[in-house]
């Protein structure tokens, strides 16, 4: 029974979104994360760079001794999950299927909105696996890319003047579209739930990407014997390439009414030498 942590990572903070959702099912899970601050968002970025970054995510990761590692972004997931798959010796699991299977199953018409960043828009990643599992549906997707700058600077609440104002703007053509379901394709994206929500309308059922990774997470960690034990609360590590001192200010926000887990303090980090 491989009881090593976790590794989660992402390009800011909103992989949190994922860690408070490993912390609601595994409450005993060590989980090590890593929020590259410094170089957020990844979404206007090229691709051999975020292939590059994601990789660097990685390398980190392995030197902290886990056991799986968990995407924690759908830029990196879209863009740089070939590579990790390719070079990684642990499991890897992103957003991308996790979710598009959530929101393939909550999907009445076949019709599915997705908003993600404009990198994991332009490769198409979220639409080829949804219609991968159903033919049939009819995608929109939008890229959302000034939803992450918003929830990293804690604009998130309904009723923010300019947090609503972009999102009906962005959202506009998903409503058009007639979509049941929307997959919210980035980790920072549940932070907005509200606002998200309040534009689209109580018919139409949002998919967070985070917990469905979470889920995809449990499963494989049942399926290899490496769930962690029972009655006992896991520990995580947070690291961050940027300050420590915003992670704080933060963090409650992404990982708001998680119980039963054990939080330190952030370490600033340099990802190639630490």
């Amino acid at each position: 029974m491989n009881q090593n942590p976790v590794g989660v990572f992402d390009s800011g903070l909103g992989g949190l979104t994922a860690v408070r959702a490993i912390g609601g099912i595994l409450p005993g899970q060590d989980v090590v994360y890593l929020g590259d601050t410094a170089r957020v968002p990844y979404g206007p970025r090229g691709r051999d760079v975020i292939v590059q970054y994601t990789l660097e995510h990685m390398e980190f990761m392995l030197r902290r001794g886990v056991k799986a590692l968990v995407v924690a972004c759908g830029t990196m997931s879209a863009i740089g999950m070939d590579a990790l798959l390719e070079r990684s010796p642990v499991p890897v699991l992103g957003v991308v299927g996790p979710s598009a299977s959530e929101a393939v199953k909550a999907s009445r018409t076949g019709r599915v909105g997705v908003i993600s960043t404009a990198a994991a828009a332009k490769s198409g990643a979220y639409q080829a696996a949804i219609a991968a599992l159903r033919p049939d549906a009819q995608v929109t997707a939008a890229a959302c890319p000034l939803f992450v700058p918003l929830a990293e600077a804690g604009r998130v609440h309904p009723g923010d003047v300019v947090a609503e104002t972009v999102a009906a703007e962005y959202l506009q053509p998903l409503k058009d579209a007639g979509v049941d379901t929307l997959l919210l394709g980035c980790t920072h994206y549940p932070l907005l739930r509200g606002v998200i929500a309040g534009v689209m309308g109580d018919n139409v059922t949002l998919i967070d990407s985070g917990a469905a990774v979470a889920a995809a997470l449990k499963q494989h960690l049942a399926d290899t014997d490496s769930l962690p034990p029972q009655g006992v609360s896991g520990a995580a590590r947070f690291y961050v390439t940027d300050s420590a001192e915003q992670f704080s200010a933060l963090a409650p926000l992404f990982l708001r009414n998680l119980q039963n887990t054990t939080y330190g303090i952030a370490e600033r980090v340099d990802i190639l030498k630490d």
